[in-house]
């Protein structure tokens, strides 16, 4: 009988980057997702979190397919009764790519402290630039 190996809590995360430049916009998040929580790795298990840090490049150059740009919403309670606030895909993508991209990656991710925890180890900017020079980052696996 074969046991199962239980990872341990890592110490050493690596640090990639991927670029959004010209890919979907939920194919990029599912990519993200994926090295977020560590299910790349041999020792992946579910309630440990082995993920890494992830830096994502030129958000605002994601492509949304088929319709969305017109059709899809994004929707908010301020917690005011009433307060239901509505923005469309398009208005996101132009005036803040990064939030649009972060709560794709968020929807992938487990709704737990541990979902949390390795949302936090998540960075999006709009443009080519990104302040972790100094953490070595390498270009994503896949």
């Amino acid at each position: 009988m074969m046991s199962t190996t239980m990872a341990k809590a890592q110490t050493s995360r690596k640090w990639y980057v991927l670029d959004a430049t010209d890919v979907p916009l939920g194919r990029l998040a599912v990519k993200a997702a994926v090295l977020l929580r560590g299910k790349h790795k041999p020792d992946f298990t579910p309630n440990v979190d082995c993920g890494d840090h992830v830096i994502v490049v030129n958000a605002a150059k994601a492509v949304l397919t088929g319709n969305k740009l017109r059709n899809k919403k994004y929707y908010h309670h301020t917690g005011w009764i009433g307060n239901m606030k509505v923005v469309s895909a398009s208005d996101m993508m132009k005036n803040n790519p990064e939030k649009a991209m972060t709560l794709a990656i968020k929807g992938m991710l487990p709704d737990t402290v541990l979902g949390r925890t390795q949302l936090r180890r998540l960075r999006v900017y709009a443009g080519a630039d990104h302040s972790h020079a100094a953490q070595k980052p390498e270009v994503s696996p896949f």
